[in-house]
C-alpha cells in the first residue's frame, strides 16, 4: 500500500458575487478535479503548477484541513478528515509564508510547547532537538524570540518544529521563499540528509524550480486543478521536446560544426553552441566533434527547467 493514495479527488468552492441590488450570483470554482496519484514511502516528490492551479488546496486536503467534495483519499492508511488528530502525529507541515512558532516566545520555548502538544517522549525530544539544531545551525538562536529571527532563521525553526515528533511525511509549501542562496543550499542539503538517513517522505510545492531539480526525483504537475504530468524531470523534458546544448570551444575560429543529430544555433569566434533533443545521448556527438575538430574545451548544458514547465503550461 502506498503512503499517500489519491483517487479521483475533487474540491469545489462556491463563490457568491453581487449581481445588482441585493441579489448575489453563485459560481462554482473547481479548484481540484479528477486528481489521482500515489506516493510511496521514502519518495521526494515535487508538486508544481502555476498560481491558482490547486496545489495548496491539495495539500490542505491531504492534511485534513479541507474536506474533499468527492473522491477517495488516504494518507498513511488514514482518512485525513475523519482521523485528523491521529494523522497529525504522523505528518509534518511547513508553510513558507506562515509559522507554527509562537511569535513572542524564545525558539526553545516553542519547541518545548510542541513536545507537549505531540506528547513526544523526553528522550526522543532531546535526541531530535539536538540533531536538528546542529544540522540547521540553530545553536545560537534557541533563546531568541521568534519575532527577532530573520526569515531564513525562522524557516529553519519551523522545519525543526515540524520534525520533532518523527513524522513519516513532511509537506513543504514554498519552504525557500525569501531565502538567500546560502540559506537555500543549506536547507536543501538538510532535506536530502533527512530523506536518506530517516526515510522521511517529502512532498514539496514551490515556484523555485531549482528546489525541484536539487531535491526531487519525481514531479507532479497540476494545472486548472487537474494532473497534467507525473514522472521524472528527464521524462518531462522529453515530453515537451526540450533541447540540450553542447558548448564547444575550438582552438581556432571555424565554419559551423557539421555533426549528425545536432544543429549549430550560435557562433561567437571559436565558441559554438550545438543543440540536440534532450532525450538523445550526447556521447556520439561529443565523440564526433572531438575526432573531427581541434577542441580546446567542451561543456554540456541541460534544458532550463523553467523553460520546460513554461512550455508545458502553454500547451
Amino acid at each position: 500500500m502506498s503512503l499517500i493514495e489519491v483517487e479521483d479527488l475533487a474540491r469545489t468552492f462556491v463563490v457568491r458575487k453581487r449581481s445588482g441590488g441585493l441579489r448575489r450570483q453563485s459560481t462554482a470554482v473547481h479548484a481540484v478535479q479528477h486528481l489521482s496519484f500515489t506516493v510511496d514511502s521514502g519518495e521526494m516528490v515535487g508538486y508544481i503548477g502555476p498560481n491558482g492551479a490547486g496545489k495548496s488546496t491539495t495539500i490542505k486536503m491531504l492534511t485534513g484541513i479541507l474536506v474533499p467534495t468527492s473522491g477517495r483519499l488516504r494518507v498513511a492508511g488514514l482518512d485525513p478528515q475523519r482521523q485528523r488528530v491521529e494523522l497529525a502525529k504522523r505528518i509534518g507541515v511547513v508553510f513558507g509564508q506562515r509559522t507554527t512558532l509562537w511569535w513572542d516566545l524564545p525558539l526553545r520555548d516553542s519547541f518545548e510547547l510542541l513536545q507537549k502538544i505531540y506528547r513526544v517522549p523526553d528522550s526522543a525530544f532531546r535526541r531530535n532537538l539536538t540533531t536538528y539544531v546542529e544540522l540547521l545551525g540553530l545553536e545560537d538562536l534557541l533563546d531568541t524570540p521568534v519575532r527577532q529571527l530573520s526569515l531564513g532563521q525562522r524557516m529553519r525553526g519551523d522545519i525543526t518544529a515540524a520534525l520533532l515528533h518523527d513524522p513519516e511525511i513532511l509537506y513543504l509549501d514554498e519552504p525557500t521563499i525569501g531565502l538567500d542562496v546560502v540559506s537555500k543550499g543549506r536547507l536543501r542539503e538538510f532535506l536530502r540528509t533527512l530523506n536518506v538517513e530517516r526515510g522521511t517522505t517529502l512532498m514539496l510545492t514551490t515556484h523555485d524550480l531549482d528546489d525541484i531539480e536539487a531535491l526531487c526525483e519525481r514531479v507532479l504537475v497540476i494545472d486548472h486543478g487537474a494532473l497534467v504530468f507525473d514522472g521524472s524531470l528527464t521524462a518531462l523534458q522529453r515530453q515537451v521536446d526540450s533541447q540540450r546544448t553542447l558548448v564547444v570551444d575550438l582552438v581556432d575560429e571555424a565554419p559551423p560544426i557539421d555533426v549528425p543529430g545536432a544543429v549549430v544555433t550560435r557562433v561567437e569566434g571559436p565558441r559554438q553552441w550545438l543543440s540536440f533533443p534532450a532525450g538523445q545521448s550526447a556521447a556520439p556527438i561529443v565523440a564526433t566533434v572531438a575526432a573531427s575538430y581541434d577542441v580546446a574545451d567542451l561543456s554540456l548544458r541541460e534544458p532550463d527547467i523553467e523553460d520546460v514547465i513554461r512550455d508545458l503550461y502553454s500547451r
